[in-house]
């Protein structure tokens, strides 16, 4: 079948070619302007926007949207498999040939005679076999965690990797304790006036929080997202208390955005 019999397939086994097709005819001579400047470098910021939006639907629980943004996300994977094709590095099915045989090859348990008997064993193995594939068994125990993630998710996986080994708090009162010492050490830094010393220290300090949510099993980005959205419900119901009472948000002052604050707090706080 060829590429324009191919756009208007119906066939529903057929729909990752078509799609392929489709992708393959934007980029083509005489079709779109804005597909055929793209380069890999260029759709950074829709990949990770795509996965973002993605992954906000997923904690939204909106499967009614999910469909749609993995399908936004798939048509990244398309794109970038389409431009590596063009010159030659390798095609989608190029792509799909690694993930289905790095999949095979780190479930021995499964395709294989290796034991696995829980998730714990099941993530041991798969590191190891990652580390026997890279190369790294010489290289820093650390080496290449979470590269490329935002620095919050990243924190979290070098903290859980690193944990791996035992190097870890007994409890949480040491990471609460530590929490405290960074927090000490920041206030100080910023009495010293040294601006360089401070911000390493609030970074210290940020990352000992981050350690707390995932010693106590939570997701740091999860707990960050979460507040984002509370803060983001109370300065909106701020605003518009503000409004009932003919203030502008602009010219409203400190002390009565900080009274309508409190009040919003606890009127939230009890619904």
């Amino acid at each position: 079948m060829t590429d324009a019999e191919m756009i208007d397939c119906p066939d529903d086994a057929r729909q990752l070619d078509r799609l392929r097709a489709i992708m393959h005819r934007l980029r083509a001579p005489g079709g779109c302007p804005w597909d055929a400047e793209q380069t890999h470098a260029s759709l950074v910021p829709n990949l990770i926007e795509e996965t973002y939006e993605t992954v906000d639907t997923i904690r939204r629980g909106d499967m009614g949207h999910l469909r749609e943004e993995l399908g936004d996300l798939l048509l990244q994977v398309i794109f970038h498999s389409e431009l590596a094709g063009e010159t030659g590095h390798f095609n989608l099915d190029d792509v799909a040939r690694e993930i289905s045989d790095k999949l095979v090859r780190r479930h021995p348990h499964v395709f294989a005679a290796s034991v696995a008997d829980d998730s714990e064993a099941v993530l041991k193995q798969w590191d190891e076999i990652k580390r026997a594939e890279k190369g790294h068994q010489r290289e820093p125990f650390l080496h290449g965690v979470g590269k490329g993630l935002p620095a919050l998710l990243r924190a979290a996986k070098l903290q859980k990797k690193a944990a791996k080994t035992g190097f870890d708090w007994p409890d949480e009162s040491g990471v609460l304790a530590k929490i405290r010492e960074e927090l000490d050490e920041l206030a100080e830094a910023m009495e010293g006036g040294e601006p360089a010393e401070a911000d390493e220290e609030l970074a210290d300090l940020m990352f000992s929080v981050v350690n707390l949510a995932r010693f106590r099993g939570s997701d740091p980005e999860l707990l960050m997202e979460a507040a984002n959205r509370k803060f983001e419900r109370r300065f909106a119901a701020m605003e518009q208390r503000l409004a009932d009472q003919g203030i502008d948000l602009a010219t409203a002052g400190l002390d009565a955005m900080e009274q309508a604050w409190q009040e919003c707090k606890g009127a939230l706080a009890r619904s």
